[in-house]
């Protein structure tokens, strides 16, 4: 059995490198890292045509634990180092790494500008609310009032959502999974994988030593079903551990509101039904915070158009066929030029 480039099919062990993975026991990484392998087994990747990019902090580890090619860069900026990647070898598929200090503060920049240019690259964007890998300092992403060593008085600064900043720069696909929700994140990232240009997966990861169980409102099985909402494109918004309630607009707010089905005479069919090309409805979803609202799982948005890559390349095959005929004098001579005369 082969892939669809004619290679053997690998096993997600296949991806895994001799290196010896390096975290904290019982971190969310190892959920993640598994996932992403079982991804590439499912896909049939190529490792020869397979290039991870990560930035700075526990999840910049990634690379060395992935048999492919890969690059640890610099603090932020591997968004940046991957658009150099993609654009000399738009035959790669590129996939990136970050925390959420990396992507959000200090590569806010680069993240905003490479979802905004829609760079065909598959960007994975690990959220633990904290700064683990230099012992605990608070993150974009941290809940108002969260103590650490860096706001012993508890932080006065309001969270960074990673959806509505993705959303609101123009970026074409977003969506989020957890961790520890195997059978869903392989899903989710092979639907990153498949879409043509930016992709932005937030993956709720808990940090077991600095922010062990950020999470726990959402995940715990007592309360999962009541608390989270997946997705699915033309299905309603539907949750609950009895599949009893689901997600209505106000129209006189103009927000989501929830609805338990058989309450004066609601039925599904007054329930909003995903469409994962409404920006809007996107915007409303990733908003979504409990204990009134669930959070919103899978692809919340997906409206794929032309990438940045593709662009540039019809750029450049047009200038090579207007290019002159000849040898570097004869291009060297063509278009404005001009004689200085003595």
């Amino acid at each position: 059995m082969s892939g669809p480039d004619g290679i053997a099919a690998l096993q997600p062990k296949d991806y895994a490198t001799d290196q010896e993975v390096r975290w904290c026991p019982g971190c969310g990484d190892y959920a993640i890292l598994k996932a992403v392998q079982r991804t590439l087994a499912d896909l049939a990747a190529d490792p020869a045509k397979t290039v991870f990019v990560s930035g700075i902090g526990c999840a910049a580890r990634f690379p060395y634990y992935i048999a492919t090619y890969g690059f640890h860069t610099i603090h932020g900026r591997a968004p940046a180092v991957a658009t150099g990647v993609k654009l000399a070898n738009p035959e790669l598929d590129v996939w990136v790494v970050m925390g959420d200090g990396d992507a959000l503060s200090i590569g806010g920049n680069h993240l905003m500008h490479c979802l905004r240019r829609n760079l065909d690259l598959n960007m994975l964007l690990f959220n633990n609310e904290i700064y683990g890998l230099t012992k605990g300092q608070y993150s974009p992403t941290s809940r108002a009032g969260l103590r650490t060593p860096s706001t012993p008085m508890g932080s006065i600064d309001q969270p960074l959502s990673a959806g509505l900043f993705a959303l609101g720069v123009g970026a074409r696909f977003f969506a989020r999974g957890v961790d520890t929700q195997q059978k869903r994140l392989p899903e989710i990232f092979k639907r990153a994988h498949t879409h043509r240009g930016a992709s932005l997966v937030e993956i709720l990861q808990n940090c077991i030593v600095y922010n062990d169980g950020v999470f726990a409102g959402i995940t715990e099985r007592d309360v999962a079903e009541d608390r989270q909402v997946h997705v699915q494109h033309g299905e309603p918004l539907i949750f609950g551990k009895d599949q009893d309630r689901g997600l209505r607009l106000n129209p006189s707010t103009l927000s989501l509101e929830v609805v338990n089905l058989g309450d004066a005479g609601i039925t599904e069919a007054d329930v909003l039904r995903h469409d994962e090309k409404n920006r809007v409805l996107a915007t409303l979803l990733a908003a979504m915070e409990p204990p009134t609202l669930p959070v919103a799982l899978g692809v919340l948005y997906c409206d794929p158009t032309s990438s940045y890559d593709q662009s540039v390349h019809t750029q450049l095959d047009a200038a090579k066929g207007q290019a002159p005929a000849g040898g570097l004098q004869e291009v060297m001579r063509a278009g404005h030029t001009w004689t200085v005369e003595a």
